[in-house]
């Protein structure tokens, strides 16, 4: 099948509207391949508070329901070995369990991504255990004194995390170094998508300020915002959020908990050794996730977008993070939850990114649908994005753009219930 858009060459205008994972990962793959005229746009700094990889750390590891997704995390994991990247990965490994008192579908599903690595080639010997009893686990992390009766699963020790933000930094620094023009604030807020007259090409964007930032390539990095710039993204990809929050150590008890594999309890929740430089643990409710729909006034029909009202998190999943805790390190029992949020996801239905060119609209690519596994992508994403632009169309099927899917409400690989977020009792509380 011949392309569908116009080739691009190496001066080509491109204009990226996000600075997260996807839209750096690209700007940084164009600019260090020799692309000369790339600018990003967002409406804070660079990297953009409003990405959901912008955190302190995100999980790194290749297992996968999914093969598919295995083998590119797996290349993923190799770059972020490599100079550029080693300095934000941490190879701390990975527990992965499910509770006595865990759904079938989280244990289903965790069978299901074992499955997908047990046996590869690509890692070291001896990279995995099994976790059959508490004493499994407190023999690989002896730091973890908790009871965790009835947890199952395995270690996995070619894995861990990445310093997100600071990654995201460095990425950015790159893209500035190589002449990527980068473009915040109001004039970086892109607020409406530009056409041409007869409205089958993309030119460009217009941002808050009443700047016309124009280009032969558009490219829409929004993440969960994508639905504010393009509505008609709502039938594949839906914005959902889940809680965070974090306990504040000493930094005594950081250097006990350091070399603390990432702690991923499927029905309950998952926490990363303190950060290096803060002393802070990242904690993470596990769920179905939660949305926000509202009346899109263009089409009258609901569409899920980020709530930027919401304060504190959900009741409900405080109270996972306090079984996680007690479960794993009760020593912190009664420790303040600081700096809780609601962190915000483009979730597709089947878990696929949506990587191509807007149908019937020359020159406007999309790339959304993170499903919250994308950050660990961020050394190759870019990659797959330059390959869409250079060739002028997506030839993954999987990563197509999708005329009508299902909403992503029940996710295998994932326990509970979608709700919206109106709807949920939120906790003021802050002690455990």
């Amino acid at each position: 099948m011949p392309p569908i858009q116009s080739p691009i060459s190496k001066d080509s205008s491109i204009l990226i509207v996000g600075a997260g994972v996807f839209g750096l990962s690209t700007a940084l793959h164009l600019a260090q391949d020799g692309y000369t005229n790339i600018t990003v746009l967002d409406r804070e700094n660079v990297p953009s508070p409003y990405s959901a990889g912008n955190d302190l750390n995100k999980i790194v590891r290749a297992e996968y329901e999914d093969p598919f997704y295995t083998e590119l995390a797996l290349d993923a994991i190799k770059k972020w070995q490599t100079p550029f990247w080693a300095p934000y990965i941490r190879l701390t490994g990975y527990v992965l369990a499910t509770s006595a008192s865990s759904p079938s579908k989280a244990r289903d599903s965790l069978h299901k991504s074992f499955l997908s690595i047990n046996t590869h080639p690509a890692f070291p010997p001896a990279s995995f255990s099994p976790v059959t009893t508490a004493q499994d686990i407190r023999h690989a992390a002896p730091m973890l004194e908790g009871p965790m009766e009835g947890w199952t699963g395995y270690i996995n020790k070619y894995a861990g995390y990445a310093r997100a933000a600071k990654a995201l930094e460095h990425a950015a620094a790159v893209c500035s170094d190589l002449g990527v023009k980068l473009v915040t604030g109001d004039d970086g807020y892109a607020i409406e998508v530009l056409y041409t007259a007869a409205g089958k090409e993309c030119i460009g964007v217009k941002t808050k300020s009443g700047t016309t930032h124009t280009a032969s390539k558009t490219v829409i990095c929004l993440g969960a915002h994508i639905g504010t710039l393009l509505p008609g993204i709502a039938q594949q990809v839906t914005a959902k959020s889940w809680a965070v929050a974090h306990i504040q150590l000493t930094a005594s008890e950081a250097e006990a908990m350091r070399g603390c594999p990432v702690v991923n309890c499927r029905d309950l929740g998952f926490f990363f050794e303190p950060d290096d430089d803060t002393h802070k643990i990242k904690l993470c409710a596990n769920g179905a996730g939660y949305t926000n729909y509202v009346s899109n006034a263009g089409s009258g029909k609901k569409l899920s977008v980020p709530s930027t009202s919401i304060v504190g998190i959900p009741r409900e999943d405080e109270n996972l993070i306090k079984r996680l805790i007690a479960e794993t390190i009760p020593r912190f029992v009664g420790r303040e939850l600081i700096d809780r949020f609601i962190c915000w996801c483009s979730d597709a239905a089947n878990s696929d990114y949506v990587i191509d060119f807007v149908p019937g609209c020359g020159g406007l690519v999309v790339v959304t649908g993170d499903s919250g596994h994308a950050f660990k992508m961020l050394p190759i994403a870019g990659k797959w994005v330059q390959q869409v632009l250079e060739a002028g169309m997506q030839s993954t099927r999987r990563w197509k753009w999708k005329v009508s899917v299902k909403g992503s409400e029940d996710i295998s690989w994932r326990v509970g219930h979608v709700q919206d977020i109106k709807d949920v009792q939120m906790s003021k509380v802050t002690k455990l």
